[in-house]
């Protein structure tokens, strides 16, 4: 389905009935990480989910891909379906725009899920490696992309056991456009510091990590959690930075009891 958001059509999927929950997908991928989800909660939720400006359906916008722009996205796509307030949770970048949705939308947030993701800004270092790889994946294709971000996207287990797994986000990520990940990644590298907002952030929240993640690694979930005021944590075994792909029935049994309590 498509809505016309600010001047773009948003590709997007809403299943299920009752209280809302938004889910914000990790870069370079689209709504399709969310599909487990979706079957696992749709018979007590209403799920709501987009691609982002310049992945899957949904065409690339101009300039960067900011956090902000996402979380607005979100909202907006709220108001289309008449949604006044959401659990919203992101993976990753969608973790990022998460936080975005913290500081600009508060009023609609029932509850937060932050997976694999972490507060603090990129670092100098990292800024200048985003730029470079934008860069490269302009000329080169999203093949730079794969080259960067795929060993380091699942854990061990996953690399090991799921070969069909890995094949299949190589292929998605290849079908991602090249304008969409480099304004994407220009987008990350100028996202703000959201370590000040953890304190402030009033809504139930849970935070999901898996336990191999090297990007965003347990010990920095664990520090995020701690200073969010209602926060728990949930490391998910056997998984690396897409928890809710490589251990569905984790991450869909912790979901569960969180939008239960």
């Amino acid at each position: 389905m498509k809505a016309a958001i600010d001047g773009v059509a948003i590709e997007y999927d809403v299943r299920g009935e009752g209280p809302a929950l938004l889910l914000l997908h990790a870069f370079p991928l689209g709504l399709f990480m969310w599909d487990a989800q979706v079957e696992a909660l749709c018979a007590t939720h209403r799920v709501v989910r987009f691609d982002a400006r310049g992945f899957g359906g949904t065409a690339a916008g101009e300039g960067p891909l900011t956090m902000e722009r996402i979380a607005d996205d979100g909202a907006l796509l709220l108001d289309h379906l008449e949604i006044e307030k959401a659990v919203v949770g992101g993976c990753s970048m969608g973790g990022y725009a998460a936080f975005a949705f913290v500081r600009r939308h508060p009023q609609r947030l029932a509850g937060l899920v932050l997976q694999d993701t972490r507060a603090g800004a990129d670092t100098a270092e990292a800024r200048a490696n985003r730029a470079t790889l934008a860069a490269k994946v302009l000329n080169e294709g999203a093949s730079a992309a794969v080259e960067a971000f795929l060993p380091k996207l699942v854990g061990e287990t996953t690399h090991r056991e799921r070969p069909d797994l890995v094949s299949g986000l190589r292929e998605r990520i290849l079908a991602a456009t090249p304008q969409g990940i480099a304004n994407a990644l220009h987008g990350l590298a100028a996202r703000a510091d959201s370590r000040e907002t953890l304190p402030s952030i009033a809504a139930p929240t849970l935070v999901l990590v898996g336990a191999e993640d090297v990007l965003t690694p347990p010990s920095e979930a664990a520090t995020m959690a701690a200073a969010i005021p209602r926060a728990r944590l949930d490391v998910i075994p056997g998984a690396g930075h897409l928890a809710n792909l490589e251990n569905p029935a984790a991450v869909n049994a912790a979901l569960r009891a969180f939008l239960a309590r």
